[in-house]
C-alpha cells in the first residue's frame, strides 16, 4: 500500500497487463501532479501544467472559478486549476486510469487528522520530539550529492541546520539566507550560523532585481500564487544551486506544531467570552488593538477563518468581481471543518491550513522556486513519523502563555541559541509595501491594461486600490501584488505577451 512509503513523491506506475496507469501523490502534497481531461477522458499527466500546452487541440481557457477563489486565498484552492480541464491530484490520493477508455477513479490512501493525547508526559514528549526530528533530518540528509540548508531567522530552519551540523559532525554544512535591501533576516540567521559554525552565505536582493525576476517566477509557477516571499526563495535557490544540489528547509513546522500567531486568536477570544454580546459589538467597532478578538468572539470560526491568507473579503469581492455568476463558486471550506468537529478551534485552524495553505502556497512555492534552478528541496517536518507525533500533541503543548510551538521550542532548549528559540513568528518579510510607489507607474499600467482584468473586474475599484496605496491611506500592497501576478500570468500563458 502507498501509505507505507515515507518521503515526497509523485509517481506514475504503468501496469502492462491490466493496461492501467496509476498516479500517486505524497501524503502532504510536497510534489505536484497534474492531469488533463478532455470530457471524461484523462489524456495526459505531468508535474508541470505547461507541458499540456503543447498537446494538439489543447484549449487555453481560463477557469474563472479558480480566479475568483484566488482573490480570497492568494492561490487556487480548487482541484481544477486556472486552466479549464487541467486538475491537481490531491495529496494522499491515487488515481487509476484505464488506458483504453481514459476513464479514471480517484481514491484516498492517507488521511491525516489530529488525535490529541491529554495523558502525555511533558518531559518524555520533549525528548520524543527531539529524537523524532533528529531521525527525520538524518533520513532527509541521505544523498550522493552535496546537501545544504536554508536558514532564515526563525526557529524551524534553525532546528534543521543545528541537527544537520550535529549529524555531520566536524564537517561544516552550507547554509543560505536571503534578505532585501531594506528588510533582512540576515542578522537573525547569523545568530544561529555563527555559534554552529556553518559555512554561511547571505544574499541581498534589490527591488529592481525582484521585479525583473517576477515574470520568470510566474512562468515556473504555472498557476498564480500571490505570495511575495516566493521570489526570495527563487533567489535563494539560485544561489544555493551554485554549491549544493539538495537543501533541507523548515516548511510544515508551523502547521504541525502550532506556529502561526493567528492560532492564538481563539485562545484570546475565549478570554473575552464572558462579556455580553452588546459589549463585544461595541469593542469590535473601536480602532484599538484587540478589536479583532472582539469581532471574532462574535463569530464562529467557520465564518471567518479560511486559512492563513485572506486577501479580498466577501464584501470587497462583490464590488471588485465582474465575472459571470457561475464563476462565484467559493471553495467548500465547511467540508474541511466537518472533518475536525470536536477539536479545539486552534487545532481546527491547523487542519484547515494543512489542507489548504500548506499545499496551495507554502509547498507550491517551495517546489516551484527551487525546481526553477534544478535544486531539490526536502522538508523534514513533513515526514510521516513527525506527523504521527504532532497529531498526538494536546493544546497545552502547542500554545502556552502567548507562546506558539511551545513544546517544540522547549525540546530544543539545550541546543539552540536562546534568542532563536524564543523568537516570535516573523513570516518571511518582503517589503512590497514600500516598493509599490507612483514612480513604478508600469505596475498600475500593466494591471489596468490587462485584457482579463478589463473584462472581469470593476476597473474603478482596481484604480482606487492603487490611489489609496500611493496616497498612503491604506496598505493595499498584498491586493496589488495579487492582481499584478494574475496579470503577468495571463499575459504569459493565455495572451502570450512577452
Amino acid at each position: 500500500s502507498f501509505k507505507h512509503l515515507r518521503g515526497m513523491f509523485a509517481l506514475a506506475i504503468y501496469d502492462t497487463l491490466e493496461r492501467r496507469v496509476t498516479l500517486v501523490r505524497d501524503p502532504f502534497g510536497i510534489k505536484p501532479l497534474y492531469y488533463y481531461k478532455s470530457g471524461e477522458r484523462v489524456e495526459a499527466f505531468s508535474s508541470e501544467i505547461k507541458s499540456f500546452l503543447k498537446i494538439p487541440g489543447f484549449l487555453k481557457i481560463v477557469n474563472d472559478k479558480a480566479v475568483y477563489n484566488y482573490l480570497s486565498y492568494q492561490y487556487n484552492p480548487l482541484e481544477e486549476t486556472f486552466f479549464k480541464g487541467v486538475f491537481k491530484l490531491p495529496p494522499g490520493h491515487f488515481m487509476n486510469i484505464d488506458i483504453k477508455s481514459g476513464g479514471a477513479e480517484i481514491e484516498r490512501y492517507f488521511n491525516f487528522n489530529f488525535s490529541p493525547d491529554r495523558t502525555l508526559d511533558e518531559e518524555k514528549t520533549k525528548k520524543k520530539i527531539l529524537k523524532t526530528m533528529e531521525d527525520s533530518v538524518a533520513h532527509h540528509m541521505i544523498a550522493d550529492v552535496p546537501v545544504g540548508s536554508f536558514l532564515s531567522g526563525g526557529i524551524d530552519s534553525s532546528i534543521i541546520a543545528t541537527l544537520m551540523q550535529k549529524i555531520r559532525g566536524g564537517k561544516k554544512i552550507k547554509t543560505f539566507t536571503v534578505g532585501f535591501s531594506s528588510l533582512s533576516e540576515a542578522k537573525e540567521a547569523r545568530e544561529t550560523s555563527e555559534p554552529l559554525g556553518t559555512d554561511h552565505t547571505e544574499i541581498t536582493v534589490t527591488p529592481d532585481e525582484y521585479f525583473e525576476a517576477l515574470p520568470k517566477a510566474v512562468w515556473h509557477f504555472d498557476e498564480p500564487v500571490a505570495d511575495p516571499s516566493a521570489l526570495g526563495l527563487y533567489f535563494l535557490a539560485r544561489e544555493a544551486r551554485k554549491s549544493v544540489k539538495v537543501v533541507l528547509s523548515g516548511e510544515g513546522s508551523d502547521e504541525f506544531f502550532g506556529g502561526y500567531n493567528i492560532y492564538l486568536a481563539p485562545i484570546a477570544a475565549k478570554r473575552l467570552a464572558w462579556l455580553p454580546e452588546s459589549v463585544l459589538r461595541f469593542l469590535s467597532k473601536l480602532p484599538l488593538r484587540g478589536s479583532n478578538f472582539a469581532t471574532r468572539g462574535l463569530l464562529k470560526l467557520e465564518d471567518w477563518y479560511i486559512g492563513n491568507a485572506s486577501i479580498f473579503k466577501n464584501e470587497e469581492l462583490a464590488n471588485l468581481w465582474r465575472g459571470d455568476e457561475m464563476s462565484k463558486a467559493p471553495f467548500d471550506i465547511k467540508a474541511l471543518f466537518k472533518e475536525v468537529e470536536g477539536q479545539s478551534d486552534s487545532t481546527k485552524m491547523q487542519y484547515i491550513d494543512i489542507n489548504t495553505w500548506l499545499v496551495g502556497d507554502i509547498l507550491a512555492k517551495a517546489d516551484k522556486m527551487t525546481m526553477a534552478h534544478s535544486l531539490e528541496l526536502r522538508v523534514p517536518f513533513l515526514d510521516v513519523e513527525v506527523a504521527k507525533l504532532a497529531a498526538t500533541l494536546p493544546d497545552r503543548f502547542k500554545w502556552r502563555r502567548g507562546t506558539t510551538k511551545y513544546l517544540l521550542r522547549e525540546a530544543f532548549a539545550s541546543i539552540l541559541p536562546e534568542s532563536t528559540r524564543k523568537r516570535k513568528k516573523l513570516g518571511f518579510p518582503t517589503p512590497v509595501r514600500e516598493w509599490f510607489t507612483p514612480e513604478r507607474s508600469w505596475i498600475p499600467k500593466l494591471v489596468l491594461e490587462n485584457e482579463y482584468v478589463k473584462s472581469h473586474f470593476n476597473l474603478e475599484a482596481v484604480e482606487q486600490l492603487f490611489t489609496d496605496h500611493f496616497e498612503k491611506k491604506t496598505d493595499n500592497s498584498r491586493k496589488i501584488y495579487l492582481l499584478l501576478v494574475l496579470s503577468i500570468w495571463y499575459n504569459t500563458f493565455i495572451a502570450e505577451i512577452t
